[in-house]
């Protein structure tokens, strides 16, 4: 197993349910994360940034990603932490998704 495998995260959810992963992203670094996931099997509903930090010269917070679920079965769902400057990820979070019949 590599050392990528290694590191999923396990989620459960419904077909035709919608389910959240959130993230932490600094944006006074220039941090974005970019999710990578079939979209016959996931569709991206909601794409938000709550801020944590009430200071004017930071921006960082919490990224929260709504997908719903369209197919059953086991799926992979990526996410790329990108730098605006950088031709390369950063980071990268992993989670298998195990979509049951609703």
């Amino acid at each position: 197993m590599g050392e990528e495998e290694m590191d999923l995260k396990s989620v459960v959810a419904k077909k035709g349910n919608s389910f959240t992963i959130n993230l932490w992203e600094d944006r006074t670094r220039g941090e974005q994360w970019a999710p990578s996931y079939d979209s016959s099997v996931f569709a991206l509903t909601a794409d938000d940034f709550l801020r944590t930090t009430s200071n004017n010269a930071v921006d960082s917070g919490k990224r929260q990603f709504e997908f719903e679920a369209l197919q059953s079965g086991m799926h992979r769902l990526e996410f790329q932490k990108r730098m605006a400057w950088k031709y390369t990820s950063e980071a990268r979070r992993v989670f298998l998704v195990d979509v049951k019949e609703g």
